[in-house]
């Protein structure tokens, strides 16, 4: 288990939890009220809270299912990525898919949730060619180049 400093700007607003035993999502509470036009329509909610992820972790914020199967709600840039050196306080771009009504959000209602996973940090290591010959990465591979939608429907 990995901890996580965090600080309530508002104390009206619930921790983060785990809606049952062994969910991976934490739940985050919008600290403002919100309208969220239909048909693409986009807001930024705030929700009160400023996290200290530790470094080798970083937060995912991702959409509830839920308000995505009920209304058409869900998080635009999902996941949306928390970095464990950010200290701002956590907001999420909430973007309403439904075409023709609009979506009210009252402050403490969930709005997204938080998954923290540990992460790796990478090191690219630059090839001059792109083959089998010392680079330990195949130039042919079962999948190969394929793009979006090669294998199929």
């Amino acid at each position: 288990m990995v901890e996580v400093a965090i600080s309530i700007l508002d104390s009206s607003i619930p921790m983060p939890t785990h809606a049952m035993p062994g969910d991976a999502g934490l739940d985050l509470c919008a600290s403002d009220n919100a309208v969220i036009p239909p048909a693409g329509g986009r807001v930024t909610v705030p929700t009160g809270l400023v996290l200290g992820i530790p470094e080798g972790y970083a937060g995912f914020v991702l959409p509830r299912s839920g308000l995505a199967h009920r209304y058409g709600i869900t998080c635009l840039n999902a996941p949306g990525l928390i970095d464990s050196g950010y200290r701002g306080e956590i907001k999420v771009i909430l973007v309403n898919t439904d075409p023709y009504n609009k979506y009210t959000i009252s402050k403490g209602d969930r709005i997204a949730q938080l998954v923290v996973m540990q992460v790796e940090q990478v090191a690219f290591s630059l090839m001059d060619t792109y083959s089998d010959a010392g680079t330990g990465i195949p130039s042919v591979t079962e999948r190969g180049s394929g793009g979006f939608g090669h294998t199929g429907k």
